[in-house]
């Protein structure tokens, strides 16, 4: 069966780095766009980030981010580990949330919320002094 788990999170000061990590299990990895997308205490899903899968014209690797995080996060993936990955720097309070790894139904990423078929079960991420 399909399994996310994500790993990673934690404790961080503002201005640091950390980086979150995705291992995709039970599909072809490379061939789907992933996502990462997070939820801050109380708000709604906010899009984070996508990169096209290899069925993407132009063999994958496109990458999508949302304004809040662009220049400052990083969305990659290495399809012989079957790994995805999130490299934020310069974090800031506001990117406090449960960062979770989502597989769209589909080889394109998408800039924006959109449709998920899989979910990993998701890891903290605390910006605080």
């Amino acid at each position: 069966q399909v399994q996310l788990v994500e790993s990673g999170g934690g404790l961080v000061r503002p201005g640091g780095s950390l980086t979150l990590s995705c291992a995709a299990s039970g599909f072809t990895f490379s061939f789907y766009a992933m996502s990462w997308v997070r939820q801050a205490p109380g708000k709604g899903l906010e899009w984070v980030s996508d990169i096209d899968g290899s069925g993407a014209s132009g063999g994958g690797g496109r990458t999508y981010s949302a304004d809040s995080v662009k220049g400052r996060f990083t969305i990659s993936r290495d399809n012989a580990k079957n790994t995805l990955y999130l490299q934020m720097s310069s974090l800031e309070p506001e990117d406090t949330a449960v960062y979770y790894c989502v597989r769209p139904p589909r080889a394109v990423g998408v800039a924006g919320i959109t449709e998920y078929d899989y979910w990993g079960q998701g890891t903290q991420v605390t910006v605080s002094s």
